[in-house]
């Protein structure tokens, strides 16, 4: 029994459907082919051009068809109405069904230049805060309120701040310059406490640690 002239065409007619079949799903799952296409990403700003910046290049330049949109702001926006794809968010996530990945923890830290301590002392316990000169900064989704950890418990402190900024990077700075002591997240102070030019205070009585979390809507 052997198959007619109509009946080999058929088969062949259906070799390249199922083939065509296969090849789509995989060019949909971009399964044997580089990333192509536009991608939106947001993180903190001294974050996202610290950190996620140098990766985003590396990526652009990994994979030529791709494009990206890096939306660098120190307030938590919400990724599905903003249409954005990645997020890099600091501290604790409300509950979401969008997926979270943690990948490091960052802590609080107070710090001032060596010119401040020894111009006004060096703060032993966190209300000897209130006999200094703050620069507080309203960047971020964080507490007003100066939070620490005296051993048991929590309290928050609340300050009089003589320079309220809007950065984080320009909290740093006015620190830096001997005006004042200041908070911020460790990650955002290590060039500066690296090279000396402004010390940790009050390590002792940090707060637990923030967890840094990738999110993807």
């Amino acid at each position: 029994m052997r198959a007619t002239e109509a009946g080999l065409c058929y088969l062949d007619d259906a070799r390249q459907i199922l083939a065509r079949l296969e090849a789509a799903d995989e060019a949909a799952l971009g399964i044997n082919a580089d990333p192509r296409g536009h991608l939106s990403v947001t993180a903190p700003v001294m974050f996202g051009r610290t950190f996620v910046m140098p990766g985003i290049v590396d990526y652009l330049q990994r994979y030529p068809g791709t494009e990206l949109d890096a939306v660098f702001l120190d307030r938590v926006i919400n990724l599905l109405e903003e249409g954005l794809d990645v997020g890099v968010r600091i501290g604790e996530l409300p509950d979401s069904s969008i997926r979270a990945l943690r990948v490091g923890e960052v802590h609080m830290v107070v710090v001032a230049s060596p010119a401040c301590i020894a111009a006004h002392g060096a703060p032993s316990d966190p209300r000897d805060l209130h006999e200094h000169t703050i620069v507080a900064s309203s960047a971020g989704n964080f507490d007003a309120a100066w939070r620490f950890h005296p051993g048991l418990g929590e309290y928050p402190l609340r300050l009089q701040p003589r320079l309220k900024v809007t950065t984080n990077d320009a909290a740093l700075a006015a620190a830096v310059e001997g005006f004042g002591i200041t908070r911020l997240v460790s990650y955002q102070a290590v060039s500066e406490l690296q090279c000396g030019r402004s010390q940790l205070r009050l390590q002792e009585f940090e707060p637990p640690p923030l967890a840094r979390t990738h999110r993807a809507s």
